[in-house]
């Protein structure tokens, strides 16, 4: 549990960090562009959750944080299997979580600045911890769908 934590808060201190930076350069709706037509750096001011749904809910967000955190510490707790991919996933998961969770708290809203255009399409500005959130849930479908796979496997052979 101890390296889980030791992940958590490094993860944290990442994306706290990263967005202290953004705001101590730059003024609301600044931009600089690092990759013409594909990577800017963006600062902007989520008051919504994940593509701004629930926008100015604040309380809503925060309570359905606080619920998922909830849940995911009884996950965690009756973990049996810590791998390091586990430590990392759940790590930056939860650290990913409570950085956005801090913003809300704290700002009352989430601190945006990584902007991107993949062909005519431009993807909704987001954080660390947003990056952090979506890779460690793909990670937890793609492992817990294969582990689906070999439990099926092994019942299909008995």
């Amino acid at each position: 549990m101890k390296k889980l934590g030791l992940i958590t808060l490094i993860t944290l201190a990442i994306d706290q960090i990263t967005k202290l930076i953004i705001v101590a350069n730059l003024k609301i709706t600044d931009t600089i562009s690092i990759i013409p037509n594909f990577f800017r750096i963006t600062y902007l001011q989520n008051k919504g959750g994940a593509f701004s749904i629930l926008a100015d809910h604040i309380l809503v967000l925060l309570l359905f944080t606080v619920i998922f955190l909830f849940i995911f510490y009884r996950i965690i707790k009756n973990k049996q299997n810590w791998n390091l991919l586990s430590l990392l996933t759940y790590g930056t998961l939860l650290g990913g979580i409570i950085g956005n969770f801090l913003d809300r708290l704290r700002l009352g809203y989430v601190i945006d600045f990584l902007d991107f255009n993949i062909g005519s399409y431009h993807y909704p500005v987001f954080n660390i911890a947003d990056m952090c959130i979506v890779i460690s849930c793909i990670v937890l479908i793609i492992v817990n769908i294969k582990d689906g796979d070999t439990n099926g496997d092994k019942s299909q052979t008995k």
